[in-house]
């Protein structure tokens, strides 16, 4: 059977039945099934090389995506032929599954086959081979789901914010050593960027990780060579060989601060910003497995047992509108609260979209984990800072981005105001009560410090957090580049469930912007946890995971940081670690 990749996935439902008495079935979600004789090895198409190793997606009780692709040695190659085998063992003496599969030129010579009817709690070991050659990928190893009652833990790495000029992969070698079940990626697997723009720093030319295409890409086929500039990536590679990923998108994907209309990073020039999203969809799908019916929908959920339900949602491109910004409420006097407020506040705004928010609540509704988790990209937990420790952040964050650096006077500025406001949020929760009513005002006059996470769209929080009472609600993030903890608690001040929030693999944290003195960052990250009612915890320049250990009555989370991004490691540190009861 041959078919464009559409109408594989449109049939999915259809043609992907679970085996029953021991037959393994398989669904192409990328490539083609081959109907033919098997290939003569002296083909000139049937010779190339597995450069970006093998990976495996999206784990069931039943079924595992694998991937893989081939790089022909004929350049004008339309496709290759290939084989998988899926096994047992290390050394495919128990094969159950062998099927020929043809990487064609439109797929970028990528192959994603869903597998069905295998065991659950299950390692698996498996391999591509050009047909008929000596051609042999390397094996991958990866694991289905537990059932209820099969497993006392799961072990969750949770990570994103993948810059490659920004230093080394070392965490994903990290992760690939880890005791890690499963992988969640919660997006910006690859930036969009130029050679030279953000993410570079005065090592990237040194450790030979600038950009390719050195432009910011915007056509397929720059968006694919994005994709495989990463997973050329020898740790990236092994995280992959060794470990099951669940991925969702972020903007990067597509283009920072994406929304499903437009972006920041797209303009007039480059053309049809939803031509640009459907380029950067399909490449997507290309080098990430994800198991859905429509490329755009790519919300879905997973069963760990009676452990845990995994909400995975996409935040950011399909029902998104745009974000708010505090620059269009500056007027001569200053902030226009009151316009901001009818905006920020308006109940038609969404993040997900309605029909996404809907599949949400009925997902949770019947979810029989005993936790429910939301993997997603941005900040759920309430980020409310007083405003003018906003508006010293805004005018650092300007100056380092038009100048390179801060002023030592802005520097000096933001110190003095941040031990003024420490102070007095000290004092008011020791109830002194010598405060004025203009120093309360100070630290409770407060505003919400990123509008792009769920900040910028309170009331659709709100109606998640309705959903899930009576639920345990954890929320998993990325995004931000720095490690968090969290209270999620609603406006009524119950608390409806908590946030750990990982740090980046490389892109940079607010070291970016307060530089890397670690007595200033520790100061910083102090202030911030007093200041910030939700917030509990704060790693402002460190990167790393999040290992999250899930059972029935408890979770262990840890921040997991490398020691370095400059040079190859993978030692890491628990900088931080909590333990969660039911």
């Amino acid at each position: 059977m041959k078919g464009n990749t559409t109408i594989n996935r449109r049939k999915f439902l259809e043609r992907s039945v679970l085996g029953a008495g021991g037959v393994i079935f398989s669904t192409v979600l990328i490539g083609s099934c081959t109907d033919h004789n098997i290939p003569d090895p002296n083909d000139p198409n049937q010779n190339g090389s597995f450069d970006y190793n093998v990976a495996s997606f999206d784990p069931t009780s039943t079924q595992i995506i694998l991937w893989t692709r081939v790089s022909p040695a004929n350049a004008s190659s339309q496709k290759v032929t290939l084989t998988y085998d899926i096994a047992t063992d290390a050394g495919f003496a128990q094969i159950i599954k062998t099927e020929m599969l043809d990487a064609s030129v439109e797929d970028d010579f990528t192959i994603s086959v869903d597998i069905s009817g295998l065991k659950s709690n299950t390692k698996y070991y498996y391999r591509f081979t050009i047909t008929n050659t000596q051609v042999v990928s390397p094996v991958g190893e990866t694991k289905t789901l537990a059932k209820a009652g099969e497993m006392d833990e799961v072990k969750l790495a949770v990570c994103s914010c993948s810059n490659y000029p920004a230093g080394l992969f070392n965490v994903y070698g990290a992760i690939a050593a880890s005791e890690a079940d499963v992988v969640l990626h919660l997006g910006d697997y690859i930036y969009e960027y130029g050679a030279g723009q953000y993410g570079s720093n005065p090592d990237t030319i040194a450790l030979a990780r600038l950009h390719k295409p050195a432009n910011e890409i915007l056509s397929l086929d720059d968006y694919r060579t994005r994709f495989k500039q990463y997973r050329s990536d020898p740790q990236l590679q092994l995280a992959h060989q060794k470990k099951p990923f669940i991925c969702v998108w972020d903007d990067h994907e597509v283009a920072n601060d994406a929304f499903k209309d437009g972006a920041q990073n797209h303009n007039q020039n480059e053309g049809s910003f939803q031509e640009r999203k459907q380029r950067a969809i399909k490449a997507y799908h290309e080098y990430i497995g994800v198991r859905t019916l429509v490329d755009e929908k790519i919300y879905r959920s997973f069963s760990f047992g009676n452990i845990l339900d995994l909400h995975m949602l996409d935040t950011r491109i399909i029902g998104r509108d745009k974000q708010l910004s505090y620059a269009d409420y500056f007027t001569q006097t200053g902030l226009d609260a009151a316009a901001f407020q009818k905006d920020w506040l308006n109940p038609n705004r969404t993040i997900l979209g309605k029909e996404q928010l809907d599949w949400l609540g009925a997902a949770i509704g019947s979810g029989k984990g005993a936790w429910q988790v939301l993997g997603q990209q941005v900040l759920m937990g309430k980020m409310y800072v007083p405003a003018e420790l906003l508006l010293a952040i805004v005018q650092i964050v300007g100056e380092v981005d038009a100048t390179g650096s801060a002023s030592p006077a802005t520097f000096k500025m933001f110190q003095k105001l941040l031990g003024e406001l420490t102070q007095l949020k000290a004092r008011f929760l020791a109830n002194d009560p010598t405060l004025t009513p203009q120093d309360k005002a100070r630290i409770q006059t407060v505003l919400p410090y990123n509008l792009d996470a769920w900040d910028g769209y309170p009331i659709e929080r709100e109606k998640v957090y309705a959903m899930a009472k009576g639920k345990k609600l954890i929320g998993l993030a990325g995004d931000s580049h720095n490690g968090w903890y969290s209270h999620l608690n609603a406006n009524d001040k119950s608390q409806a469930g908590l946030e750990l929030a990982a740090p980046s693999v490389t892109s940079p944290g607010f070291e970016e912007y307060l530089g890397a003195d670690p007595v200033s960052l520790g100061g910083f990250e102090q202030a911030l946890a007093l200041l910030v009612d939700d917030l509990q915890y704060l790693d402002a320049s460190r990167r790393g995971y999040v290992m999250a250990k899930f059972s029935t009555s408890k979770i262990v989370s840890e921040w997991r940081y490398v020691a370095s991004i400059t040079s190859l490691t993978i030692a890491t540190t628990v900088g931080h670690s909590e333990t969660i009861t039911a």
